[in-house]
């Protein structure tokens, strides 16, 4: 009678474990599509032509797994978790996508991978007005009272080159933007090929991606871009890492490995792209 009992009791566990190991498995399936939630306006890293380094490391996943590989295009703006990685309002309730290709490291809106980028805001100007002395954040924060002057910075909100302009007493010389403006087809590079270009400014601060893919792009000025360091209280570095949904362990290893395997290359692709890289 006894054995009986805990031959019951064996069953009950099992039946009542076959759940999680069918989950488990489930979780471990190879996935039919590589599915990429990204922003239709905002290279260097992405847009809806798929010419942006972000596309680029995707369709690189895509080939390795087998699978076709579909984006899912939303502007990147407050809501962007919510409304893709996290929005399962579809006919079959399956979610509109299952990964996004660039977030800080520790992202907290969701699971986030290794990094496999690691770069910083750079300091930008054009070589042949007035400015060709600074070589350096130093030699801007010790700037002549002549040549401090003649600046003209086109700063962006919330960003950390603010608080080190405050630090440094330069905020008087800046020209206030949005990061984030109201149109979706706006994107942070026009500050570089539009504002810069035109002199409206003659200098400004940008996340290192933007700035080293914009100078690049001009060719008719030489443009010069000076990666920042971080400071005491300033942090100008982020690694960048990829985001997957909560709870998905085996699909975030599988990204995991994935980013192992090709680091070269995506170094590669970044480097194309002019993207200022520090050590990983």
């Amino acid at each position: 009678m006894k054995k009986i009992k805990i031959i019951l009791v064996l069953i009950s566990l099992i039946s009542l474990l076959l759940p999680v190991f069918a989950n488990a498995k489930q979780d471990q399936e190879k996935p039919t599509r590589f599915k990429v939630c990204a922003d239709p306006y905002s290279l260097p890293s992405s847009n809806k032509k798929q010419e942006g380094y972000e596309n680029k490391i995707a369709k690189l996943f895509a080939d390795d797994l087998g699978v076709p590989l579909e984006f899912e295009w939303f502007p990147q703006r407050i809501g962007f978790i919510r409304n893709t990685l996290r929005n399962n309002d579809t006919p079959d309730e399956s979610y509109k996508c299952d990964i996004v290709m660039g977030v800080v490291e520790n992202f907290e809106l969701a699971a986030t991978t290794k990094p496999y980028m690691h770069s910083t805001w750079a300091m930008v100007y054009i070589k042949g007005r007035g400015l060709d002395d600074i070589k350096s954040q130093e030699d801007l924060a010790n700037i002549s009272p002549e040549l401090k002057e003649k600046l003209r910075i086109g700063l962006f909100d919330r960003s950390p080159a603010a608080d080190w302009l405050y630090q440094y007493g330069l905020m008087e010389s800046a020209t206030p933007y949005q990061i984030m403006m109201g149109d979706a087809r706006s994107y942070p590079g026009q500050i570089i090929e539009q504002d810069l270009v035109d002199d409206k400014i003659n200098m400004t601060f940008v996340w290192g991606p933007i700035a080293g893919f914009f100078a690049n792009k001009i060719k008719d000025h030489e443009v010069v871009v000076i990666p920042l360091k971080s400071e005491s209280g300033i942090r100008f570095n982020y690694k960048i890492a990829m985001a997957v949904r909560f709870g998905e362990k085996a699909w975030k290893e599988q990204i995991n490995q994935l980013i192992d395997k090709h680091q070269k290359e995506i170094n590669k692709i970044l480097t194309e792209y002019g993207v200022p890289l520090l050590d990983l």
